[in-house]
């Protein structure tokens, strides 16, 4: 077991863990946070997207000794009082149904966003290609993104 200090949502957290322990489970077992989902385990859905110092990474398949310096943003970061432009897109279009994909479907659509803050339907579709949502609401996720995109 090693020792991780980690920069967390702008907070610096201690942690004990073997190398090859999954950033997800970081979050989610031994630090509590619990906004980023379990999906599929094989950085296949999305539904586990973290930023890792701006870029969407699938925390499920990243070793936490891989993580380094970087800083990382979980849902639970992106806006201290929820209200984060794609945030408030999601409620404005009405877009999670089960809501078990969306905190990875938002991360991805924010670090989107930091890259290219315009991005067309074209950029969104390809974006967000690899984000699953088992409910379909990607028309809702585009829509939304193309609003939040408008205050960003």
């Amino acid at each position: 077991m090693e020792k991780y200090t980690l920069t967390i949502n702008g907070k610096m957290q201690e942690v004990t863990a073997t190398e090859d322990m999954p950033l997800l489970w970081v979050l989610r077992d031994l630090l509590s946070i619990k906004g980023t989902k379990f999906g599929c385990g094989q950085a296949l859905c999305g539904a586990c997207t973290v930023h890792v110092d701006g870029e969407a990474v699938r925390s499920c398949s990243l070793p936490i000794s891989e993580v380094g310096n970087g800083k990382i943003t979980t849902i639970e970061g992106l806006s201290e009082a929820g209200d984060h432009p794609l945030q408030n897109a999601w409620v404005e279009h009405i877009v999670p149904q089960c809501g078990y994909c969306q905190s990875g479907q938002i991360m991805n659509a924010a670090a989107l966003l930091l890259k290219n803050p315009s991005p067309s339907e074209a950029e969104i579709e390809a974006a967000m290609e690899g984000n699953l949502c088992r409910c379909g609401t990607y028309n809702r996720i585009k829509d939304a993104i193309v609003t939040a995109s408008k205050s960003i």
